[in-house]
């Protein structure tokens, strides 16, 4: 086990807590910094997605983790930010305005779709947020002087003061240093007042706005933080596809993007980025086993499907805290080590009043 012993107000202020935390994240960024030199266009092309969804994931995270709202509809927030970020770059506008702007119309939206919240919760909030998904695809659908409607829209190479990102390589590095920067934002969120406010709205509503906590103005600003971060996410993502139409944001995408967060561990930063990686190599892992399948199985239309729906009963089953949770398991044992205890982190089924006072 490690124990920190803390001698200064400065070690409950950083980020990385302890030594330990200062290596293996340093590693984690040099092998980033590293990776257009060790991985294929292909492999390079997969990692992109991973920081993409990661950033996408960050922000569901802040809404469903920490604020205990959840959203059937965010595909329509990464389509704005997509949309927003494509008609302003055409429109002459350099990458960092375009994406801030994009951002900025999410949050905006965002704020707009978060005041349901204010008088619904639990599967009434899923159904108002898949109302506006259903709604944002049918405009960007018939909006075509904006959005070219269902024949789509072709997207160029970032572009900012001269410089253009049109390789592989240099669009990794726009992507990975958005993450970062995401990353840090809400790292830094989530300890702050407001991001105590989130976690205290999830535990219990009642409990937070008996100490003082606004609930209408905090639940908002949950929802437009996360649709700001999806409206990053949908900006570097349409210049990933290079082509937008607007059945890419239906509600097989929301529901994949609630599956990944929650697959990746509800709670935890961690959590969105496993889950980004679950999301992008789930696909690839089915098209590398399904030819050892029989052919009636092996090339059925629904067998992602009927995967991802199996993988997802069996983490809400037996590991609810997703794979964030599994590797903290993991971490725990080894630490532990000979003295781990098999039902510590089984979660108790019956709790009694009066146990409390034994």
């Amino acid at each position: 086990m490690r124990f920190i012993f803390k001698t200064r107000y400065d070690q409950d202020l950083a980020l990385a807590k302890h030594g330990g935390h200062k290596l293996w994240y340093g590693l984690l960024l040099l092998a980033l910094l590293a990776a257009p030199w060790w991985l294929e266009d292909y492999g390079l092309a997969q990692l992109t997605f991973i920081l993409i969804y990661g950033i996408v994931g960050l922000g569901l995270m802040v809404l469903a983790g920490y604020t205990g709202l959840f959203s059937l509809g965010h595909a329509a927030f990464l389509g704005v930010g997509a949309y927003t970020q494509v008609v302003l770059a055409g429109m002459g506008w350099s990458f960092p305005f375009s994406l801030a702007a994009a951002a900025g119309l999410s949050a905006l939206v965002g704020a707009l779709v978060g005041l349901p919240a204010l008088r619904v919760k639990g599967i009434y909030l899923g159904i108002a947020t898949l109302s506006f998904g259903f709604i944002v695809e049918e405009v960007l659908a018939r909006w075509e002087s904006v959005t070219g409607g269902n024949a789509g829209m072709t997207v160029g190479s970032i572009t900012m003061f001269g410089w253009k990102a049109d390789t592989s390589a240099s669009f990794y590095f726009v992507c990975l240093v958005i993450a970062v920067l995401c990353t840090l934002a809400v790292l830094n969120l989530l300890r702050s007042p407001t991001g105590r406010a989130f976690v205290a709205i999830r535990d219990s509503e009642i409990s937070a706005q008996s100490m003082g906590i606004h609930l209408a103005y905090y639940k908002t600003l949950s929802f437009a933080i996360s649709a700001a971060l999806a409206g990053i996410g949908g900006a570097l993502y349409a210049h990933m596809i290079r082509f937008l139409s607007p059945d890419q944001f239906n509600i097989i995408q929301s529901i994949d993007l609630l599956l990944m967060v929650v697959i990746g561990g509800l709670g935890s930063v961690h959590g969105a980025f496993l889950g980004a990686i679950f999301l992008i190599g789930m696909p690839q892992a089915i098209s590398s086993f399904k030819d050892l399948l029989p052919d009636a199985n092996g090339q059925a239309p629904g067998l992602k499907s009927v995967i991802y729906g199996g993988v997802l009963i069996l983490f809400v089953l037996f590991e609810p805290l997703g794979m964030y949770g599994r590797w903290l398991k993991l971490r725990a044992w080894f630490q532990l080590f000979p003295f781990y205890r098999k039902g510590m982190f089984k979660r108790q089924k019956a709790f009694q009043k009066s146990d409390r006072l034994k």
